[in-house]
């Protein structure tokens, strides 16, 4: 009974895509001795208590807010803390898109559990950082530096917040490139734009009216034949990870252990799959490309040859129709698009 319902929960994700990709999720952790709880959430900046935090970490929540994101979660530890482990645990079994902690020392711990959470269990979970190279898709490297606002001058670890509310914000029809940060009165500019961007940093420049995102790249900056030079882009990455958690909670919610793993019952989910992803078409995939997943026939005859059954005469069909165990095997080719970012203008005369 749970197949129809994969085709009509597809369907809605589908269509309401972009509306979600508008309203993401920021996890914070701050240092304060404030007050006694572990973890506050809120969906306004109006629900902020100021009796709860500091002057200077109330300062961040609002920072964060600035960007509009659907809901702000703080874990509160202790200021004489030596790591954010236990911040981090609490957060392990949450739900959000963008982590920051405003404290530059933590930078390479929080991106080592960002990593790990992706690759051991399947989250899609990313973070803004300052300062580190991590060469990964979900590690955003923030390193502007002398961010003057309303007369102070924060760092670049104080002001991942900030940029992690306008991550969680912005809808999937443009990036975060030349995005403007209105209230950032100055900043001390790159000796070379260029150079930051291409080594995977993310940085403010000041086109002599606005300080905005020169670029909206993670720190990625080792391209493989599985992660090509679209995995740099933030927008790009952020499709994929919508794409994987709509299809995976689905599956796990509607699929797993309700129906049974015949030939038939997959070719179903397939269909309801692309339907789906057909209706990404035009602000998440490229409605020019075949956009499709299918069994994953050659997946499927190595499965069966390491128990010792010999398919190698088995057609492309019949290999579709036999399914193993309690395995789907699925592949496919999709193609984001991303945003206008770049010109080349000719002009002859």
């Amino acid at each position: 009974m749970g197949l129809p319902t994969i085709d009509i929960i597809f369907k809605t994700k589908s269509v309401n895509a972009v509306e979600r990709s508008e309203r993401g999720i920021v996890a914070l952790i701050l240092k304060d001795d404030t007050g006694a709880f572990d973890t506050k959430e809120y969906r306004i900046v109006s629900e902020v208590k100021e009796e709860d935090w500091s002057v200077e970490s109330l300062d961040l929540i609002k920072k964060t807010f600035l960007g509009n994101p659907s809901k702000l979660m703080v874990e509160r530890i202790a200021t004489e803390a030596t790591s954010y482990n236990a911040a981090l645990e609490r957060l392990k079994s949450k739900s959000f898109n963008y982590l920051a902690v405003p404290d530059a020392s933590a930078s390479e711990d929080v991106a080592q559990w960002v990593k790990g959470c992706r690759q051991n269990e399947g989250k899609t979970f990313k973070a803004v950082v300052a300062g580190h190279s991590a060469d990964d898709e979900a590690i955003i490297n923030f390193t502007a530096s002398g961010i003057a606002v309303g007369g102070k001058v924060y760092t670049a670890a104080e002001y991942t917040c900030r940029i992690a509310g306008i991550l969680a914000g912005l809808p999937f029809t443009r990036s975060a490139t030349y995005y403007v940060l209105p209230e950032v009165e100055a900043i001390s500019d790159s000796a070379n734009p260029n150079a930051d961007i291409d080594a995977g940093k993310l940085i403010l420049i000041n086109d002599g009216e606005k300080i905005k995102i020169a670029r909206g790249v993670n720190s990625l900056t080792t391209t493989t034949t599985e992660k090509g030079e679209e995995f740099k882009k933030i927008k790009i990455v952020e499709g994929m990870d919508l794409i994987k958690e709509d299809i995976t909670r689905t599956f796990e919610d509607e699929y797993v252990g309700k129906v049974n793993n015949s030939y038939d019952n997959q070719v179903l989910f397939l269909t309801a799959v692309n339907a789906y992803l057909k209706g990404l078409a035009g602000d998440i995939l490229d409605p020019a490309y075949n956009n499709r997943v299918t069994i994953d026939t050659e997946a499927q005859r190595l499965a069966w040859g390491a128990i010792g059954v010999d398919t190698s005469d088995f057609t492309e069909q019949q290999l579709k129709e036999k399914s193993f165990r309690s395995q789907v095997f699925v592949k496919g080719n999709l193609k984001f698009l991303d945003s206008v970012e770049d010109l080349k203008f000719n002009i002859s005369l």
